[in-house]
């Protein structure tokens, strides 16, 4: 099964790394679009557009500035999968991660990206700022669902053909998620539900359920998940599948 996450805000350029493999991502023409628009954009601009301090704003025009394509590793350049730093990639702790389970996570597990698109896990990316919900007009819409259109549903298709997946795990927040064209994927979409006990009653609490979903990526490269079925079986982090709360294509798991 593929995976789908979130990327995160926060990034990690500083920590050793142990892994020199690498990938190149598959849509550095689309990347070098969004950049050529990012550039034209001062820091105030940026500001403005996202929301930003001034020290961020400022910090993410000279990522802009100095944006290219990536080629290799370095100090400005590293994997995806340990460049974003946050609450899913606690639950993923893909330092931990084996040679053997960072393999099989780069057939299984994609990051949706406002900026690259898709991204495996092993694919370079230089520090960005470009979150997917960013209403940044550009030469093919107003926003960036517009920009990336059917591409990276596309891209999803085609990485589940190439494994024989039976189905796409959504553990993407919904502002990522959108940018899926559910109707024209191949396979069916489950989306797991993780809630916990608080005053009373099961919520879902937004930190608690973002490292949740990091913890379900991590389940599922480490047991090689295929069947959808197996998700039930999901038990890290006091977690346990609830049948009477799931559905189908909407399994829920409760921690007290």
């Amino acid at each position: 099964m593929i995976a789908l996450i979130a990327p995160a805000k926060r990034l990690d350029y500083d920590s050793d790394l142990s892994v020199e493999d690498f990938s190149i991502a598959e849509h550095l023409k689309e990347s070098k679009e969004l950049i050529k628009e990012l550039q034209k954009k001062s820091p105030e601009d940026l500001s403005s557009l996202m929301g930003l301090s001034v020290n961020l704003s400022m910090l993410n025009f000279e990522r802009n500035m100095n944006w290219q394509v990536p080629k290799k590793p370095s100090n400005e350049v590293r994997q995806a999968i340990f460049a974003f730093k946050g609450d899913v990639y606690v639950g993923l702790d893909s330092e931990t991660l084996s040679k053997s389970d960072i393999k099989y996570a780069q057939k299984n597990l994609a990051i949706l990206s406002g900026l690259y698109g898709l991204l495996k896990p092993l694919d370079l990316m230089y520090p960005y700022r470009l979150e997917m919900g960013t209403k940044m007009k550009n030469e093919k819409g107003k926003n960036l669902y517009e920009f990336w259109g059917n591409k990276i549903t596309e891209s999803i298709n085609v990485l589940a053909k190439k494994n024989n997946s039976k189905g796409i795990i959504n553990l993407a927040s919904v502002e990522y998620f959108t940018s899926v064209k559910t109707e024209n994927l191949d396979l069916p979409v489950y989306s797991p539900v993780f809630k916990d006990f608080k005053n009373g009653k099961y919520k879902i609490i937004s930190f608690f359920a973002k490292k949740a979903r990091g913890s379900m990526a991590r389940f599922v490269i480490q047991n090689k998940i295929k069947k959808p079925e197996d998700l039930n079986k999901f038990n890290l982090d006091g977690y346990k599948y609830s049948k009477k709360d799931s559905t189908e294509y909407s399994p829920v798991f409760l921690r007290n």
